[in-house]
């Protein structure tokens, strides 16, 4: 597998970013040398709580800066990987070598093989909580919590929205993938030119995207799709989850508006619990309500003791 790895000086300076960053490397599944992965490791090692951190399309842990504060001045460990293809992590130069189940495995291998953090309480966004769900569903064992925002697990049986079918068919045909503006498109809150160029710094160029050009169409829409049975059953576990589960979506999302329905009629573990609708959020609600998100995550953590 050919790979491109972001230069470390895109990097530098970034606004309200201090954060120091730690590589492992993962296996390659076409036999090549180990990808390497990015990930965030802040907090006490020993702490009792870890919560993971997973972002979603097309961002990278720059988006958890706001939100990782709150969760360590609550003694908690975080971890916030950049998945493969984002961020500091190695970029596979061809668009087929992303999958679903390829991400699942290599975010599987980081966290339970390499670092083996258990148990976790997990916050997913976006393709955050598409990876995160299914591990979930695939090692309830290793889980004490699940909080989602602005994500699902979609398993292609469901009507897809004209936003996000409008996304699908950009994000193929534009001759150039605007990752910052994209995410300053998702915010509902004003977006400093600083920031939306930290967005932009893992991609010197549109080599760098291929990864963020396939999500969209990794997300499946379809009863056909290659991921749908893994998905069935990943839903499958999560309706018997009985353990905390916290809904915490945003009111300004075109994409997810609505999404937490599905997961408060179908898991147990939501019930008795303060879900959060996060007021003055877009999609990227962690850019927009970053501190508030991290509160409301370590509340959840304090409201719900192992």
């Amino acid at each position: 597998m050919e790979r491109l790895r972001t230069p470390e000086n895109r990097f530098d300076n970034l606004p309200s970013f201090a954060f120091e960053p730690n590589y492992a490397e993962v296996t390659d599944p076409t036999g090549g040398a180990p990808l390497r992965v990015a990930y965030l490791d802040e907090g006490p090692r020993d702490a009792t709580e870890t919560v993971v951190l997973l972002h979603g399309e097309p961002s990278w842990s720059f988006l958890y800066r706001k939100v990782i504060p709150p969760l360590v001045s609550a003694g908690h460990r975080i971890i916030a990987p950049d998945l493969v293809g984002f961020g500091r992590s190695d970029k596979p130069a061809a668009r087929n070598e992303y999958t679903y189940a390829r991400h699942v495995e290599w975010m599987r291998e980081l966290l339970f093989d390499i670092l083996d953090v258990t148990p976790v309480s997990l916050f997913g966004q976006d393709w955050g909580s598409l990876v995160g769900l299914r591990l979930v569903g695939e090692h309830p064992e290793r889980f004490a919590r699940v909080a989602i925002g602005n994500g699902g697990l979609p398993t292609g049986e469901d009507r897809v929205s004209s936003a996000f079918a409008a996304w699908q068919e950009f994000s193929q045909n534009t001759p150039e993938l605007p990752v910052g503006a994209i995410v300053k498109g998702g915010c509902a809150q004003p977006v400093d030119d600083a920031v939306v160029l930290a967005y932009d710094a893992p991609f010197p160029d549109e080599s760098y995207k291929e990864g963020a050009r396939i999500f969209p169409l990794l997300v499946p829409t379809t009863p056909t799709d290659p991921a749908h049975d893994a998905q069935i059953a990943a839903w499958t576990t999560l309706s018997s989850w009985r353990r905390p589960f916290l809904c915490c979506f945003s009111d300004s999302d075109a994409i997810t508006r609505g999404g937490e329905r599905r997961f408060l009629e179908k898991v147990p573990g939501t019930i008795g619990q303060q879900h959060v609708t996060i007021e003055g959020g877009g999609h990227f609600l962690q850019e927009d309500r970053g501190e508030q998100l991290g509160e409301i995550l370590a509340g959840f953590i304090a409201a719900n003791p192992r």
